[in-house]
């Protein structure tokens, strides 16, 4: 199994959406928020993504497509 640890970020317009709950019943990925601040303009969350790395990449590949900004977190960062 493989993991993945991004940084997302979330515009006004993205921040009510339940994302990372669809992305769990979407995808084949176990999800899990290690940090998270939310403000009525943005949101930041740092998520560690689980699964086969097809999987991972499809699903992150549709959070940038709803509209959510992925970037990569460099290892031990949240540990």
């Amino acid at each position: 199994m493989a993991s993945r640890r991004v940084y997302l970020t979330y515009s006004d317009k993205t921040l009510t959406e339940p994302l990372i709950y669809q992305m769990g019943h979407k995808f084949a990925v176990v999800t899990n928020i290690r940090g998270a601040t939310i403000s009525k303009d943005i949101g930041l969350v740092a998520l560690e993504v689980e699964g086969d790395e097809g999987e991972i990449s499809d699903s992150l590949a549709w959070l940038e497509s709803s509209g959510v900004k992925v970037e990569p977190i460099e290892k031990n960062v949240i540990e």
